[in-house]
């Protein structure tokens, strides 16, 4: 079709052109009668009659160039306003405002009718049942149907039948997605038969069918992956990474997952350059086939260098080097530069990161990897944080925290806290500095020095200590299989238990030392809310004690624990714990009060108060024992309230403590209740209520714990 582009130059007005004086012409315009009476003349009033005699009427003004419009005639009606065309659109759906009915299939032909949505049917041939994706493909329907996601009641036929050829084109696009590109849809929109109704009667409610017909499917030709062949010994584990051949049958989404899975796997064998760009398909209707092409550039192949911290000051390059999960020389993984980036926000020092490869001297050779530094880009974020606490529990009474802390106090990582408590069963002042991730990756060096004085039931105590430990943490970012620790502990207390029929015994001056090791094992799948797996621990600790005025004596606190979780039947898991201790080496007598063993309270047996359980002095007090013996058993119930993240969780615990040195039952106290988890990202909210089943004398009847995270 010729396109024409007509140009409309100016032309310039006749009243000036040359030689013509403007003021004559204008004169020769007016009529003389306009010259003696211009108010009659106006009004079309004859002349005075002694006025001079009017000359004869002026012809009409002839056509002015150019001027195409005709001149109009105030006498004659304004022309009537041609009617627009219907939209294609709106008539379509006028048409359709007529109630009618689905067609009836043709003889012989037969379909898979699916109901997606109350007013919205798919019709699919009796051979796309074979289609594997067929589920896929429906779910994803379902999810961006616009008929499904705004069908309402009060919908009219036009509304619906916009949504209609919407999904139409939906249809087509996911069909071209599993590779049917000759496919046809036929959309139908009207009243669906009402089933066992009479002939002809149809429901009131608007509704729409699609009949589908996928044609033949497609299949993958020729492949092109750009460069690829250029990595050489590597090419088939490349290759084999990117599964798809030709010939498989054409589905976009592989596609798309295939090129993933190749820029992971270039990402992982050292690739640290590489670049594949968007998949790009050549359809052809004729042979049924569609061409690939990705290009990709997999650059060299490098190792690690040189960790390079852009604020030394703050974060040293390397401590940095330390943090990371690899030593230089180790083949360049992607997910390995990924993890350290991780780790650098986890000490949450820093607001932001970014951690970027550089090559450093001659680019890889054939059989010689390049080497690729990590510049690591840091904002730090804020270091200092005040916090306090208050609260009242049965265990405690009122109390009262505060602390100060510096996280980067002593660079690097390096954090300084103090704290105090004020209580009415315990007052605390302290101070402790902790290095994180100190000579390795989540290495902990703490290092804690504290006043406090304690008065609980079972004794009261005035203690100094200083405590160091070295240790191994497991965390949120990388759950570990095992971990340990070791300590020193240097501690200096004046300790007295209950009064005896209501007289003060005397203060014992205690002078400890002691050696604690603990290691861990931990094959459960999450460390705050586990659901499957085991865990297991034992902790030993060598102790040196001796009294003001009496002999030096040496014993060893030794505690295991172990627990196991099963899932049953998707909603339920079954959670069991134990826990044993001894301390064996001398007399309970020579024994802190402090450092013995007491059960009872939310993280021992529920039910009970903290330290209730085991041998009771004159005074009905506890008095600790040598031994432990702690059994629970509790089912995590999740109720689908609040979004699933809630959890009924009745338990049963049971504990008992012996001043012998093996475990005994013979004494053995049971708890009963139910508890409340309430899930969030950071961990399950516990509530626990609990009850003595075999209550003593002095016992609560009902006590309540509440923490973060399951009870074991």
């Amino acid at each position: 079709m010729a396109l024409g582009l007509v140009l409309l130059a100016p032309v310039p007005g006749r009243a000036q052109g040359a030689g013509a004086a403007p003021e004559q012409d204008l004169k020769d315009l007016i009529p003389d009668s306009a010259v003696v009476d211009p108010e009659a003349w106006a009004r079309g009033a004859p002349a005075a009659p002694d006025a001079p005699a009017t000359p004869a009427p002026v012809a009409p003004l002839a056509d002015l160039p150019g001027l195409t419009v005709p001149w109009p005639d105030s006498l004659a009606p304004p022309p009537a306003l041609a009617s627009l065309p219907v939209e294609p659109d709106v008539a379509a759906a006028l048409a359709q405002e007529e109630q009618q009915a689905f067609p009836a299939p043709e003889a012989g032909v037969r379909g898979e009718e699916v109901k997606v949505g109350n007013h919205l049917t798919l019709v699919f041939p009796q051979t796309f049942k074979a289609f594997p994706g067929q589920g896929a493909f429906l779910d994803r329907f379902r999810a961006l149907s616009a008929l499904r996601k705004y069908d309402t009641e009060k919908d009219t036929i036009a509304q619906v039948s916009a949504r209609a050829r919407a999904d139409k084109d939906l249809l087509e696009r996911l069909l071209r997605i599993y590779g049917y590109y000759d496919a046809t849809v036929t959309q139908t929109v009207g009243n669906p038969r009402v089933p066992g109704a009479g002939a002809g009667e149809t429901s009131a409610d608007a509704a729409v069918r699609f009949d589908i017909a996928p044609g033949e499917r497609f299949r993958l030709g020729a492949i092109d992956l750009g460069n690829l062949a250029a990595t050489g010994p590597d090419y088939l584990l490349f290759r084999k990474a990117f599964p798809l051949q030709p010939g498989e049958p054409l589905d976009n989404d592989r596609i798309v997952a295939a090129r993933d899975q190749l820029d992971v796997q270039l990402g992982e064998n050292g690739h640290a350059f590489a670049h594949l760009g968007a998949p790009e398909l050549l359809v052809d209707h004729k042979r049924a086939e569609g061409d690939l092409t990705i290009p990709v550039e997999p650059g060299g192949k490098y190792r690690f260098g040189p960790v390079v911290s852009q604020n030394p000051r703050f974060l040293s390059s390397h401590h940095l080097a330390d943090i990371a999960r690899f030593e230089r020389g180790d083949i360049y993984k992607r997910t390995d530069q990924e993890d350290l980036k991780r780790a650098i926000l986890a000490t949450g020092l820093v607001s932001s990161v970014t951690v970027t490869p550089r090559e450093l001297s001659a680019p890889p050779a054939p059989g010689q990897a390049g080497e690729v530094a990590l510049d690591v880009g840091l904002v730090p974020g804020p270091l200092r944080t005040i916090a306090g606490l208050a609260g009242y529990d049965t265990a405690d009474g009122v109390r009262l925290e505060a602390s100060w802390e510096h996280r980067n106090f002593f660079p690097p990582e390096g954090m300084l806290r103090l704290r105090g408590v004020a209580g009415t069963k315990e007052q605390l002042v302290g101070t402790t500095v902790r290095w994180n991730n100190f000579h390795g990756r989540d290495q902990v060096l703490t290092l804690d020095l504290y006043g406090n004085t304690v008065n609980r039931d079972a004794y009261t105590a005035r203690t100094i200590a200083f405590t160091s430990t070295f240790e191994k943490l497991t965390t949120l970012l990388f759950q570990k299989p095992w971990v340990w620790s070791v300590g020193l502990e240097v501690v200096a207390t004046q300790e007295r238990e209950s009064a005896v029929s209501g007289q003060l015994v005397p203060r014992n001056t205690y002078f400890v030392t002691a050696l604690p090791v603990r290691g861990a094992f931990d094959r459960s799948d999450d460390l705050l809310d586990p659901t499957r797996g085991w865990r297991a621990s034992l902790r030993i600790s060598p102790e040196v004690s001796r009294q003001k005025g009496g002999p030096r004596v040496t014993y060893a606190r030794v505690q295991a624990d172990a627990s196991a979780y099963l899932p049953v039947g998707g909603k339920v898991v079954l959670a069991a714990r134990t826990r044993l201790g001894a301390i064996p080496g001398t007399d309970l007598a020579n024994i802190a009060p402090s450092r013995r063993f007491y059960a009872g309270g939310g993280g021992s047996v529920r039910g009970y108060g903290y330290q209730e359980i085991g041998p009771r002095d004159t005074a009905n007090a506890p008095s600790g024992g040598r031994s432990l013996a702690e059994f629970s058993l509790e089912a995590r119930i999740s109720t689908g309230l609040l979004g699933g993240a809630l959890q009924l969780v009745p338990f049963l615990d049971a504990g008992s403590v012996s001043a012998a040195v093996t475990p005994t039952f013979r004494d053995i106290r049971y708890g009963a209740g139910l508890g409340l988890r309430y899930k969030t990202g950071f961990g399950p909210i516990r509530l626990d209520l609990g009850t003595p089943l075999n209550r003593r004398p002095g016992d609560s009847r009902v006590t309540v714990s509440v923490a973060l995270g399951q009870a074991f």
